[in-house]
């Protein structure tokens, strides 16, 4: 889904942001150019960012520990 129609800028691309370690808008903002036209998509990139961020804490909190012995 297209969240920024002025830059074209998707869902997938936010997606791919936050994967690199960008965490807030303003990231972003500079970053991809999100938001910096007619502002309109800010609301909506901005719920994605915050799902992004959710979903990667999530998942790497459900990671378990794993611990391999050591062969001498």
């Amino acid at each position: 889904m297209i969240v920024c129609v002025c830059n074209n800028i998707s869902e997938g691309k936010i997606h791919r942001a936050v994967d690199a370690g960008m965490t807030t808008m303003t990231e972003l903002r500079k970053e991809l150019g999100i938001g910096t036209s007619c502002g309109k998509c800010h609301t909506c990139a901005k719920h994605v960012l915050r799902e992004c961020l959710h979903n990667n804490t999530t998942r790497n909190a459900a990671q378990p520990m794993v611990f391999h012995a050591m062969v001498a």
